[in-house]
């Protein structure tokens, strides 16, 4: 059935029969950092596991994503630390003072070699989820499109990792986004340049660096170049990385405000004026940073660097004042978290408060990760259920990465009891994670 209006297509009505291509104990959608560690975990729990990734290559912001360093801390003994060893950052620490930027290439086959080490996960590239089958509560099977037919993964327990809570929205969850006048962290680019001159070329590792050039503090000089028109405003924080290779600089500074990814016909037009602050920053560098006179953008991210999209609402929504206290919990399955609460400006240059907030080592609960009416979905990442102000200390890679792991065991552990997210003995789960050597207790 469809619907005409003046003569225009406005509304339809469709059925199709879709074939079930395969049933897993644990459906994980998105392969970032969150879901890397969920499929995986899961999988070293022996059950059944699908991966499920809308690009062609492994680890979203690992990769296609092109953010580094990996910041953000947690307790040890996660897959975290796993991980940094892994892609050759062992030293990233919390804020990124010791943290380089990782190869992004040799991050690819790394982070595809170790899904491929689990004989037990199917992994889905060059797929999307674009839409669930609701049984009541419970989400019977998710519908993939790619490039053939859609077709349905049946699946007992289903993990959304996809950092835009894409399957909790087509499940009907609560979702909030931005802050309470509705705008969002600004959409970015990073890139890296080559040809620095190491013995010159300042390193500033973002808002809180006092580091100087020429005697005054970096920043303030970038924002004077920026009220003098050699730069836009907007772009007036220019954080430089060192990366894993002498020479380059990983860089985080493009910007554009007012975007919402989640409207797909603002993301291009985001996407052609990041690359153009791409040129812009280039020429900036080279005529006014000593070290960068001869430097030139070797890559840059494939795809719209995202801070903040969709919240999922959960059992539990948790604060940036909680966090700001290191607060612990009964269900803790992520312990000592610590990053800033960095808010991006959705409005203008640099952090959106005027002072940053500091967060003591905190947990995130169980509770978080379930979202609110549906018996067999968690969520892990960014979308996670917490505030416009706690989101901003979550949402990086680190953290990303221990709730992934817990998740992906907690997934397990319901799959093999064939019960509900809301049945699973909390202390069971702890227990579980602290056998594979996790820290969930320490003061």
């Amino acid at each position: 059935m469809f619907i005409l209006e003046e003569n225009k297509m406005t509304e339809i009505q469709y059925q199709r029969i879709l074939k079930v291509r395969k049933e897993y104990d644990v459906l994980v959608a998105g392969a970032g950092p969150a879901g890397i560690c969920a499929a995986v975990a899961a999988a070293r729990e022996d059950v059944t596991v699908a991966l499920i990734e809308r690009y062609g290559v492994l680890g979203g912001n690992l990769t296609v994503g092109f953010v580094g360093p990996i910041l953000g801390i947690v307790g040890s003994g996660t897959m975290r630390d796993e991980l940094v060893q892994l892609l050759g950052v062992p030293e990233n620490d919390m804020l990124g003072w010791k943290g380089k930027k990782h190869d992004v290439e040799q991050a690819k086959i790394a982070l595809e070699e170790l899904v491929d080490q689990e004989s037990n996960i199917d992994v889905y590239l060059q797929s999307m989820v674009s839409d669930v089958i609701m049984e009541q509560e419970r989400i019977r099977g998710l519908v993939i499109s790619g490039n053939e037919e859609p077709y349905i993964l049946g699946g007992k327990i289903v993990i959304d990792a996809t950092g835009d809570a894409n399957v909790c929205v087509h499940a009907g969850c609560e979702i909030e986004k931005g802050r309470e006048d509705g705008l969002m962290q600004p959409v970015s680019l990073e890139f890296t340049v080559d040809g620095v001159d190491e013995k010159k070329g300042v390193i500033c590792v973002g808002d809180i660096d006092p580091v100087k050039l020429d005697g005054i503090r970096f920043l303030d000089y970038c924002k004077q170049c920026a009220d003098q028109g050699l730069l836009p405003k907007t772009l007036a924080a220019v954080r430089l990385h060192p990366t894993v290779y002498s020479g380059e600089r990983q860089v985080n500074t493009t910007q554009e405000n007012g975007v919402d990814v989640t409207k797909t016909e603002q993301i291009f037009r985001a996407d052609v004026a990041l690359r153009k602050q791409i040129r812009t920053l280039v020429q900036f560098f080279r005529n006014h940073l000593p070290g960068y006179e001869n430097c030139k953008c070797i890559a840059s991210g494939d795809t719209t660097g995202i801070r903040e999209s969709r919240r999922v609402i959960g059992d539990y929504v948790i604060t940036a004042e909680e966090l700001a206290a290191g607060k612990r919990f009964k269900d803790a399955i992520v312990h000592k978290a610590e990053f800033i609460v960095d808010i991006h400006n959705p409005s203008g240059a640099g952090q959106a408060e005027e002072t940053i907030q500091y967060c003591k080592p905190y947990d995130l609960p169980y509770r978080c990760f379930i979202p609110k009416g549906i018996a067999n979905l968690y969520t892990a990442g960014r979308c996670i259920s917490g505030t416009h102000r706690a989101h901003a200390s979550y949402r990086v890679m680190s953290i990303c990465m221990a709730m992934g792991e817990a998740v992906g065991v907690a997934a397990a552990l319901c799959a093999k009891k064939n019960c509900d997210t809301r049945k699973l003995q909390i202390s069971e789960l702890q227990e579980t994670l602290c056998r594979k050597g996790i820290d969930l207790f320490s003061a």
